[in-house]
């Protein structure tokens, strides 16, 4: 793919202070914008200076939310080099969100080009201090002017980036989880299983309901019989039962992550026995109840790894590990970002180096 660089003549101020970066405030002076027309495909690839978008009114992703997105990351390695991790399952699954919302496929090689020129361009943008990244947001909407519920015959495929701080400003804790037996995310034959932003503006009620009751998460049930464990938040979700663990399957209404997919290869090398399937919340209280829930845990490209010390579902608290991380959940974060920053070695070509 042949992409067109124009470079800003009006750079920002990088961040004087990388340890006040937050999450997705400050963007990069460039992004990356390709077209997609029907009947020539997608075409014009360039990065350009970091400006709004030009839509018109009418334009199909504001009536019919036909768009999607994904979230990845650059990481700055101790020896001053940028690297990736698995941008090409990034790629993969936004293919196939695209399948669902009947957008035109990204070829994967494609994908991994466009957000690697980017970083190549931003690169003084990737943060230097210890636990920081400069993250990435890959998105698709359609652009095609006209009030008709219909796969749009325009498209644009945009990344931007963001220097965030480390997720866990404080050291990483344990939060606190309500279960939600009200409200559902995902039904089978939806949308639960692709990054689309229906999905997260769905999930904003349970959300708010959560915090306004002190809680950090909502772990969601299934839609059907409200009974089996699915997602926490924006994030997949595991259990340590007795030894085991535990996951819901990614079979349509559960997010395949990239480091739950990570995070399944590092236990099952380790000898764990990783049960993916349904699991019940009625069980999981249980074996709390036994002592048997050893650690609770949820996985997702912003925080890595979030240890889960409490979980309460329909007025029953059940405690994890003492309300500190467990030895598992940590192994699985010291490890995963070791392997991001290149504090440990790669051994299973999970990184590219820009």
């Amino acid at each position: 793919m042949e992409i067109r660089i124009e470079r800003t003549t009006a750079p920002k101020a990088k961040p004087a202070d990388e340890t006040a970066l937050g999450f997705g405030n400050l963007f990069t002076d460039h992004m990356f914008v390709m077209d997609y027309t029907e009947g020539k495909g997608w075409h014009d690839a360039r990065i350009v200076p970091y400006a709004p978008l030009v839509l018109d009114p009418a334009a199909l992703v504001f009536h019919y939310a036909q768009e999607c997105f994904e979230g990845m990351k650059a990481y700055r390695r101790a020896d001053g080099k940028v690297q990736l991790f698995r941008p090409e399952k990034n790629a993969a699954r936004m293919q196939s969100t695209h399948q669902r919302l009947c957008i035109p496929e990204i070829p994967v090689e494609d994908f991994v080009q466009a957000v690697r020129a980017l970083v190549q361009v931003d690169e003084a943008w990737v943060p230097h201090t210890d636990g920081t990244s400069l993250y990435l947001r890959p998105f698709t909407i359609a652009t095609e002017a006209v009030l008709g519920v219909k796969a749009s015959a325009r498209y644009q495929f945009i990344v931007i980036a963001s220097p965030s701080g480390a997720y866990y400003a404080e050291g990483i804790n344990p939060v606190r989880i309500y279960v939600e037996d009200e409200y559902v995310r995902a039904a089978p034959g939806g949308t639960g299983y692709i990054k689309c932003g229906g999905n997260y503006a769905a999930s904003i009620i349970a959300s708010e309901k959560a915090h306004q009751l002190g809680f950090s998460q909502v772990l969601w049930l299934d839609g059907v019989e409200r009974k089996y464990v699915e997602e926490v938040g924006s994030m997949n979700i595991f259990f340590k039962i007795d030894g085991q663990i535990y996951t819901a399957a990614t079979v349509g209404t559960v997010l395949p992550g990239i480091t739950r997919m990570s995070c399944i290869e590092l236990l099952r090398d380790w000898g764990y026995t990783v049960n993916e399937g349904r699991l019940a919340i009625a069980d999981v209280m249980a074996a709390a109840r036994d002592g048997k829930l050893e650690e609770v845990f949820g996985t997702g490209t912003a925080a890595v790894i979030s240890p889960v010390g409490e979980l309460v579902y329909e007025g029953e608290s059940a405690h994890i590990n003492g309300g500190q991380i467990g030895p598992v959940t940590q192994k699985l974060y010291d490890t995963l970002t070791g392997i991001q920053w290149g504090r440990l070695p790669d051994d299973r070509g999970w990184t590219q180096e820009i």
